[in-house]
């Protein structure tokens, strides 16, 4: 903005002066009034200073004396100097009414006066009837504008071209157009009615700028804010630069009010800050400056957390620095009427609230203030408790701002907030998703997010249990939504903790990582916030000065996340979130001994116990459990836990009897009755009956179904898991047996099913029921699917067991050991026979189908193993037996050039290791098959197998002895082969690595020479511009130096300034003569005329094109002028385009119209024509050479008007001084 740049223009310091509002600087102070008397000049002296209350005796006056109109209005005038607009009203009206019988033309001012008084009135008039008057008998903007219409109305009938009327009307359109309630259009749309009255109005302002040749700045201020309200904000302020730019003292009204305001809507919100702050350096009374600014600092302040100095810093300048200023300089001015209303809200100072918001509604004539006014009284009634009065407002701070699409977010959501509070759900979410498609309102998605997952959580507490899932997802995506709005650091918003704990309790149950996740992250949140003077000092270790501070958070969200960790098996990091938990509970006692922390302290220690027994540390578990029951001797759980412990450290005597006893205390307490019947199964698992309903485990759970709960999960999976067991050890060998077993597998079905209709996620009655599909039904890819979705709930091995039978009888030999491999892995596992045995027998059936010796090797290993973990275990011992019998059969199945000697001699070894281990089976008490059918095993090996391995071991001897040289050969073209390849690829490799650091080189070479090159260009522009400033010999300053005209003789033309380029082109064809025909050129003819003003070239210019019958001459004449105190005139314009090779010629029409002296004149300056497009800092330049230099500008002001009005030479201040 050139404006703003300019010191000198601006005023900035270093300026004489700062410029000086001229409003009513011509009123005198007194003026003498003549009268008629005795003497000829006799006057009577009237002091304007300090008018009378009453103007009736001064009306009486006049009217007696008839005195002239000017006094009427000097008087009229003065009252309205001291903000009496009644008076000076009263005044006009009178002396208009004196002066009905004179020329009407001569009342004519009079009247354009009284227009403007009742505009000004407007302006400070409510905008709708106060309470208890009637709409009748009120005076509101509505009312003064009837009147000011009516006035403007007689004016125009008087002499409708009268100037002053096009800035009344459009001034009064304007008001008009303020008024105008919104419709429900666009975003972003003007509704039709208003933009009529807006064009209506910008049409009045051209009119007034026109009829003043462009120096009425008030009609281009109208124009600008008549673009505003249209929107055309770069319109609008390029007709606020051009007031400040033509008139740099105009102060009242500032033009930096409305070029601030166009950059604070065009997003440059600093700059804006600087326009208003330079209003208030020139006006430091300015309220409306002091407002806008206080209204700067508050949108700083909002984007800052509240909890920063920063923030406090910035709220207190906005309040009490320009707010509480602008406050005080004008109590009615609606827009710090409004910003104060907030304030107090905030204070909850509601009486105050509600006198402000009234003030901002009945006097503002801007729809969004009065929008903002009905907002604040909505929210006001709102914490007051009445939702009916409250609605209401919100309404009309809705409708104030179109409503519909458009209206105001904040009061359609809190619209949607008292839906909420009445219960009427559905009302509040069909405003909020409203809200959503308008614009994505992040506080609407909060809302409507956490209504949604209330939704959830309601359901998961209630008993009927309904299909939530779509509302799961709805809140999921929202808060989601707000929390990757968060990471934008452009749209300035602040992490809500509760967002995340919502997201965090959403997750739980479907992705706990992810919840585990939100939960920490409102862990850094919390720990953000913690005051300096409460953090550690001297602690220099993260990790400690972490655990600090966690001293200070809320002790739930410690333990939930200790809970999480807990769940992953982070069992250290659990027990250190528990333990910082226990320690922000006494945090609490210690600030308020009030507050009741028992009931946090028993949960957080339970977790804690539970914690350490999972990283086995018994002896603290024990410790902190009876810690509890010291202080609450009936926790059962933590007795449940004692006797567990004890359970496990001594099997055999304290522990069966602790938990006797817990039973025998507690026997209605589910947890013990859970705990008592898992031991039951674990003592008599040994020893079943065939019975079922004998079975002592299977009675408790019967027991506890049928007199304590139904509908009790544990015991429903334990009798389902009871009748899987029964019916894997039933006969199976008639069709009535296998009738009886599958009826038992469906028994079990049935309680699995009832287990999980109580709870979906149980994923052990799932695991139970995909059990029975396999042994029963033998389906396999349904009890696959199952034990997929449950791997990740269940963390025990035998889930992965499960998975490693079914991809083995699927034949996935490398799943089921991948499965199988990971049970292994697991806590107590790493040793465990039945796995190892699991894994020799797949690792077997692999070797069988893909004919593999190192699958049997493998499972040879793993059956060694198992071997070597359950030594007594006999049918371990027939395992590696019988892998060792399958590996012989399988090599000497082999071709001879297929296998070697030492895989028949290893194989011979392994038969013969396992024939005395099936005769040590068969002579063993309790073989795992009959004996008779392994000593026919043994016997097979003894006599045939053995026979067969001699005879191939010999053969293979035999064989290899003949091939010893070809095998040979083969393996040195093999390893020749193979280092081949490795040479190869490490050659690959280097070539790579050479072009990769060679790219790298370039890179570094391109960026330093661009860092170069871009130094020296920096480097240049610096001292070129350097070179260019110059010291301003009347401010000092330093401004652009200007280029130097070349010294003339007298009577010689002004040289024109052209292009380098234009004049290496004219010397071109200087040299080598007329090669092609000039162009021709148009150029604009002079009408003689005597007529003398301001302007350099005073001629009238006439366009051919532009004349028509019907046009008025004025507006010709007009139009002309407009073109003629252009920069360029169209000839130049063409002569430019033609210099830059463009191909559109908008003057060739005229050219043809051209008559022939035209031509000819043009022909012979032809040269002397051409300009150069200069930029925008010249033309300034160029206005102003004048105005510095009088001499200069009078010694040529002959030569000037013998020249176009397009000349855009420069005649500069330091060139006549030199």
């Amino acid at each position: 903005m050139s404006a703003l740049r300019n010191g000198a223009i601006n005023g900035t310091n270093g300026a004489a002066s700062a410029p000086v509002s001229k409003r009513f600087s011509d009123i005198p102070a007194a003026i003498d009034v003549p009268v008629q008397g005795e003497a000829e000049d006799e006057a009577v002296e009237i002091d304007l200073l300090e008018l009378f209350d009453d103007p009736t005796e001064l009306c009486t006056l006049f009217e007696n004396e008839r005195a002239a109109r000017t006094y009427w209005m000097t008087v009229a005038l003065a009252y309205a100097k001291q903000k009496k607009i009644e008076h000076a009203i009263e005044m006009l009206v009178r002396g208009g009414n004196a002066m009905r019988d004179n020329n009407p033309r001569e009342k004519l001012s009079m009247i354009g006066c009284l227009c403007w008084m009742y505009l000004w009135k407007s302006r400070e008039a409510p905008r709708v009837p106060p309470d208890g008057e009637l709409a009748s008998e009120a005076k509101t903007k509505e009312y003064y504008l009837q009147l000011a219409t009516s006035t403007l109305n007689d004016a125009s009938r008087i002499n409708p071209a009268y100037p002053p009327l096009f800035l009344a009307r459009g001034v009064l359109q304007l008001l008009r157009a303020s008024l105008q309630t919104p419709k429900a259009t666009g975003h972003g749309q003007v509704d039709s009615e208003k933009a009529d009255l807006l064009r209506s109005a910008l049409k009045a302002f051209e009119d007034a700028i026109r009829v003043s040749q462009g120096k009425n700045m008030l009609a281009v201020m109208g124009k600008a804010r008549t673009f505003f309200s249209l929107g055309k904000y770069p319109e609008s302020l390029a007709s606020y630069q051009e007031v400040l730019q033509k008139k740099p003292d105009f102060v009242d009204p500032d033009p930096r009010i409305g070029i601030g305001c166009c950059f604070w809507q065009l997003g440059f919100k600093d700059d804006a800050k600087l326009a208003w702050e330079r209003c208030t350096e020139i006006n430091p009374e300015h309220k409306v400056g002091n407002i806008l600014l206080g209204l700067y600092h508050l949108d700083a302040s909002s984007r800052i957390p509240t909890n920063s100095p920063e923030f406090l810093h910035l709220y207190k300048k906005a309040m009490t620095e320009y707010t509480q200023k602008s406050f005080k300089l004008d109590k009615n001015m609606p827009l710090t009427c409004a910003t104060f209303a907030g304030y107090f809200l905030s204070r909850k100072q509601l009486g105050t609230v509600d006198s402000l918001a009234h003030k901002a509604i009945q006097y503002t004539d801007v729809n969004a203030i009065a929008s903002d006014g009905w907002y604040l009284l909505a929210r006001k009634e709102h914490y007051t408790g009445d939702p009916e009065r409250a609605s209401d407002f919100y309404r009309r701070a809705d409708d104030a701002r179109g409503g519909a699409e458009r209206g105001y977010m904040p009061a359609k959501f809190g619209a949607a907030q008292l839906a909420v509070l009445r219960g009427d759900l559905g009302e509040a979410k069909l405003r909020l998703e409203k809200m959503i498609q308008q614009s994505k309102n992040h506080e609407a998605m909060i809302l409507l997010g956490t209504l949604y997952a209330e939704e959830v959580f309601a359901n998961e507490d209630a008993d009927g249990k309904e299909d939530k899932s779509a509302e799961m997802k709805k809140a999921i995506s929202l808060l989601e939504g707000v929390r990757g709005a968060w990471k934008d650091s452009k749209k300035g918003m602040s992490p809500d903790a509760a967002v995340l704990l919502n997201l965090a309790r959403l997750y739980e149950h479907e992705f706990p990582e992810r919840a585990h996740q939100c939960l920490l992250q409102v862990e850094q949140l919390e720990l953000d916030q913690i005051p300096e003077e409460e953090r550690p000092v001297g602690i220099e270790d993260e990790a400690e000065n972490r655990a600090t501070l966690r001293k200070f958070l809320p002790p739930q969200l410690l333990n939930n996340i200790g809970c999480f960790y807990s769940q992953s098996e982070k069992h250290e990091q659990a027990s250190e979130m528990f333990e910082a938990a226990l320690g922000a509970c006494m945090k609490i006692g210690e600030k308020d001994q009030e507050i009741d922390t028992d009931a946090l302290v028993t949960t957080i220690s339970f977790n804690l116990g539970r914690s350490y027994e999972s990283q086995s540390l018994y002896d603290k578990a024990t410790e902190v459990y009876e810690g509890l029951l010291k202080r609450h001797d009936d926790y059962t759980d933590a007795r449940t836990r004692l006797a567990y412990i004890k359970l496990r450290r001594n099997p055999n005597k304290e522990g069966p009897d602790a938990v006797a006893k817990l039973y025998q205390e507690n026997p209605q307490d589910l947890e013990v009755r859970a705990l008592y019947g898992w031991y039951m199964g674990k003592v008599h698992s040994r020893k079943r009956p065939h019975n079922i309903n004998e079975d002592h485990e299977f009675r408790h759970y019967k027991h506890t179904l049928q007199n304590y709960d139904k509908h009790d999960r544990y015991a429903l999976v334990g009798m389902g898991n009871l009748y899987l067991i029964q019916a894997r050890e039933m006969r199976r060998e008639s069709d009535s047996d296998k009738a009886k077993r599958s009826a038992t597998y469906s028994k079990a079905v049935e309680f699995f099913e009832k287990a999980l209709s109580l709870d979906p996620k149980n994923a052990y009655a799932a695991q139970g029921i995909a059990i029975a599909l396999v042994e029963d039904k033998k389906d396999y890819k349904t009890a696959l699917g199952i034990f997929v979705k449950i791997r990740d709930t269940i963390k025990d091995a035998h889930v992965y067991v499960n998975l490693g039978h079914i991809y083995a009888e699927l034949r996935q030999y490398s799943k089921a050991i991948e499965n199988y491999e990971v049970a292994l892995s697991k806590e107590g596992k790493g040793n465990d026979p039945v796995i190892l045995a699991c894994l020799g027998r797949t690792w077997l059936n692999k070797g069988r189908s893909e004919k593999l010796l190192d699958a049997y090797h493998e499972a040879l290993k793993y059956a060694q193993k198992a071997l070597e973990a359950a030594p007594e275990q006999v049918h371990y011992k027939f395992n590696v037996a019988f892998v060792q019998i399958q590996m012989a059969t399988t090599v000497y199945a082999l071709n001879e050039n297929q296998r070697t000697l030492a895989q028949l001699q290893e194989a011979a070894t392994g038969l013969e290791s396992a024939i005395s281990a099936l005769d040590e089976i068969a002579s063993h008490p309790q073989t795992p098959y009959p004996k008779h059918d392994v000593e026919q095993r043994a016997n097979m090996a003894r006599n045939t197998q053995r026979k067969q391995l001699e005879r191939a071991i010999a053969s293979q001897k035999e064989y290899e002895e003949k091939n010893k040289e070809k095998l040979q050969v083969a393996l040195e073209q093999r390893q020749a082969e193979l280092r081949k390849r490795e040479e190869e690829r490490q050659q690959a490799l280097e070539k790579q690595r050479e072009r990769q650091e060679k790219i790298r080189r370039e890179r570094e070479e391109i960026a330093a020479r661009d860092r170069e090159i871009a130094e020296r260009r920096a480097e240049e522009e610096k001292a070129r511009q350097e070179a260019e400033m110059t010291t301003d010999s009347e401010t000092g300053d330093k401004v652009k130096r200007k280029k130097k005209v070349a010294p003339r003789g007298d009577g010689e033309s002004r040289p024109k300034r052209g292009s380098r380029k234009k004049k290496a082109t004219e010397t071109d064809g200087e040299d080598s003569g007329e090669e092609r025909p000039t162009k021709k050129k148009r150029r604009l003819t002079k009408k003689e005329s005597t007529v003398n003003n301001k302007y350099k070239s005073a001629e009238i210019i006439v366009d051919s094109d532009d004349e028509d019958e019907d046009d008025d001459p004025l507006d010709r004449a007009e139009r002309a002028l407009e073109k003629a105190s252009s920069p360029l005139s169209d000839a130049e314009e063409k002569a430019g385009d033609d210099e830059d090779k463009m191909e559109v010629d908008n003057n060739r029409d005229v050219d043809d119209d051209e008559d022939d002296g035209g031509v000819g004149r043009r022909q012979q300056s032809s040269r002397s024509r051409r300009g150069r497009v200069i930029e925008s800092d010249e033309d300034e330049d160029e206005d102003e050479a004048p105005k510095k230099n009088g001499a200069g500008a009078d010694s040529d002001d002959e030569a000037d008007r013998a020249k176009p009005a397009a000349d855009t030479s420069m005649a500069e201040a330091d060139d006549d001084e030199e």
